[in-house]
């Protein structure tokens, strides 16, 4: 939603900078966000599924390497090459080899694999397109709700900027972290990289 969210106001906010704004100016402006979050909205969730399948076929390498060890030993060493650079130095170096050795033991007797691609992998990608999408249907209402085009349009920014932050609130109640705070930096980052984006011509 976030990207969603940044691409519509990219266009909105770059059509406010031009000198006339007229009814055929805004419904342009209208088709190409709409249009930029479908065409985003599909390569997100194909993107998305294409990481899905990356990350199980690079884990079906990773385990095929441990099985394939010669010995304990080896297979350990493999593990702990995997994992140090995310487990780094936290707690005792005995408790990080008994870690190690646990996923070792579930790797050795892992079950069937499952497929590189999943139902749930295709259901979210439809669910991250949906998101992508629906994020520039706000920006609609303003459009056939108020008559002056300018004010439509600066209503619909309103609108986005608004948005921005109440993503980042949920977003941040959802990961318990401070609402308002991420809210407000979110809506801030966003808006600013927005301004970044029109400035080199996005």
């Amino acid at each position: 939603m976030l990207f969603g969210l940044i691409m519509v106001l990219t266009c909105t906010l770059g059509a406010s900078l031009l000198a006339t704004i007229d009814r055929e100016t805004l419904r342009t402006t209208l088709l190409a966000a709409l249009g930029c979050n479908i065409a985003w909205g599909i390569i997100d969730a194909a993107l998305y599924v294409m990481g899905k399948a990356f990350v199980r076929s690079r884990n079906r390498g990773l385990m095929q390497a441990i099985r394939s060890a010669p010995d304990d030993t080896a297979a350990l060493a493999v593990v702990r090459e995997a994992l140090e650079p995310t487990v780094g130095s936290h707690g005792r170096h005995e408790d990080r080899e008994q870690f190690y050795r646990s996923l070792h033991g579930i790797v050795a007797n892992d079950g069937p694999r499952s497929a590189l691609v999943t139902t749930d992998d295709i259901k979210s990608a439809v669910a991250v397109f949906v998101l992508v999408v629906i994020s520039a249907l706000p920006s609609v209402v303003p459009f056939f709700l108020i008559a002056d085009p300018l004010l439509a349009l600066r209503v619909a920014n309103a609108v986005q900027v608004a948005m921005l932050f109440v993503v980042g609130f949920y977003w941040a109640r959802s990961i318990g972290a401070n609402g308002w705070r991420t809210g407000l930096v979110l809506m801030l980052s966003g808006t600013l990289l927005v301004g970044i984006a029109i400035v080199l011509g996005g």
